[in-house]
């Protein structure tokens, strides 16, 4: 799951995978704007099957974070 949350942040800001670890924050290490976030949080919701309130997303902007949110939630 981890790596395919890699693959949707690295697809939808158009930068390679191995810039995403664990401790990596989407928005100030890579970079993403408030609609790149709703993009990738759109893809995620879709791929699976979650649903992202909004009050939520400022917790998720570590990549850690959002994989243990995915996983407990999925």
């Amino acid at each position: 799951m981890n790596q395919k949350l890699k693959e949707i942040i690295a697809s939808q800001l158009r930068i390679s995978e191995s810039e995403i670890t664990d401790s990596t924050d989407v928005v100030e290490d890579l970079g993403a704007d408030s609609l790149d976030v709703v993009e990738i949080l759109m893809v995620i919701e879709e791929e699976f099957g979650v649903s992202i309130p909004d009050d939520e997303v400022a917790n998720l902007k570590v990549f850690s974070a959002l994989c243990a949110y995915i996983e407990s939630n999925i």
